[in-house]
């Protein structure tokens, strides 16, 4: 058995796995997102990062024997500790205009961290560290300011060949020894009470490694806070408007990138419309919409970070009619999750063949259909919502030494369900779709 803990946005969860990829426990920890001003993503680092793992991790450890653990979270953040190792400011989230990041370049060669870094640096010459959500829950965990070095490529151009770049470092006014230790590969960095402990994971590169999606064609769409979406193609590609990054199979590529039309846009609609009904009322309240009146959401409730979501700083709605309810501006929130993958695939160039779903959102029944709906592709659902912490489990494999390659994690792939494309909304659909590409052209 195995433990995975994934640090997210809006909650960390834990899952204890076994040899098979079966989910022995799980459990999900919130934690408050908070958007102090327009441009600013943060949240209460000692909350999220140091207690919340810790919680997760009492959740789960006893429901087996563990062999190791690693934690996953997403790119870029990054916080001020103390002497203990304690987070004592605001944790700072990819997107937030502190970071001052260059959309056109990929997560690991934009200056996003650098300029948290510069930003806290300047606030709190003082601290004892600055770490990402990475190393502060590594350091709750096992008590090591650990980071691994795939993570820490999102520092660049801070992180040279041998480590933290000093004369950099000089420049913005930090020392190297108050940034994480780095660690290279799967080398244990620390233990919990004799459990190994791995310096951790991006969140995305976890997804990846339990999605199954290595054939050309297959779109990873992960609905989290954040909406991921990547194609897979063979051999290196790029594509203005898009991000390049390596497949955890060696002669595969991704083409695509984030957007904030996931769980940050469809829980400021919930916060602004209250919450839809749950389950089957829900899904039966869509059914009896009449597919061609809807309005068009334009989900742009942050700044995007790739051309291809949109230059939009604000989000918008378009189209809305007196006749229009609480279930019309729902629907046309989901299908704008849908229009935003289906402007990647379109820009991509890649014949797509299905859509692998992970993550949370695909409890949401509904937003799987308006996803099929919306690029007419069927969407294979993933049986494990926890996507990032069953990926982070799968590495405390290669940590335990029991297992030789990221890749074997497809084994772990399980579909739960695959939805189709309603044929009543095809047309509708594409049509709003492509006033949906007009409005964000036309930005």
């Amino acid at each position: 058995m195995t433990i995975g803990i994934d640090v997210g946005t809006t909650a960390t969860k834990a899952v204890a796995v076994d040899e098979d990829g079966t989910i022995m426990a799980r459990t999900r920890r919130p934690h408050e997102l908070l958007a102090p001003a327009p441009g600013l993503l943060e949240v209460d680092a000692a909350d999220a990062w140091h207690r919340g793992p810790q919680q997760a991790w009492r959740d789960v450890r006893d429901s087996g024997d563990p062999q190791a653990a690693c934690v996953s979270a997403m790119v870029p953040s990054l916080t001020a500790v103390d002497g203990r190792g304690v987070p004592f400011g605001p944790g700072l989230l990819y997107g937030d205009a502190r970071g001052q990041a260059i959309a056109e370049l990929p997560p690991v060669g934009n200056e996003e961290w650098v300029g948290f870094l510069r930003h806290l640096a300047g606030i709190h010459p003082s601290a004892a560290g600055f770490w990402p959500a990475q190393t502060v829950a590594n350091h709750a965990l096992a008590g090591v300011a650990a980071l691994d070095t795939a993570t820490a490529m999102a520092a660049l151009p801070l992180l040279g060949d041998t480590g933290w770049d000093e004369a950099l470092c000089s420049e913005i006014g930090v020392r190297p020894e108050q940034l994480p230790r780095l660690v290279a590969g799967w080398e244990p960095a620390g233990d919990i009470g004799g459990v190994p402990l791995g310096a951790g994971t991006v969140d995305g590169l976890a997804e990846l490694t339990v999605a199954g999606a290595g054939e050309e064609g297959d779109v990873i769409v992960n609905l989290g806070s954040t909406l991921l979406c990547w194609m897979t193609t063979e051999g290196w590609r790029e594509v203005p408007g898009l991000w390049t990054i390596p497949h955890v199979t060696s002669d595969r590529c991704l083409l695509g990138g984030p957007s904030n039309a996931g769980g940050l846009f469809w829980d400021r609609v919930r916060a602004m419309l209250g919450d839809p009904p749950s389950g089957e009322d829900f899904e039966a309240a869509l059914r009896d919409l009449e597919p061609g009146d809807l309005p068009v959401w334009i989900p742009s409730v942050h700044p995007e970070r790739t051309l291809t979501a949109g230059r939009a700083r604000s989000a918008s709605l378009l189209g809305l009619e007196a006749t229009h309810r609480r279930a019309h501006l729902f629907r046309a929130a989901l299908e704008a999750t849908g229009f935003v993958v289906r402007r990647h695939i379109d820009v991509a160039g890649i014949a797509p063949r299905r859509i692998v779903a992970t993550g949370g959102g695909t409890a949401v029944g509904p937003w799987m259909q308006a996803l099929a709906d919306c690029t007419g592709l069927p969407v294979h659902v993933g049986a494990v919502p926890e996507s990032a912490a069953l990926g982070a489990a799968f590495a405390a494999r290669l940590v335990a030494g029991l297992e030789t390659d990221l890749a074997d994690g497809a084994r772990w792939a399980a579909t739960a369900r695959v939805v189709e494309p309603d044929p009543r909304w095809a047309g509708p659909s594409e049509a709003r779709y492509q006033r949906f590409v007009t409005l964000l052209d036309g930005e």
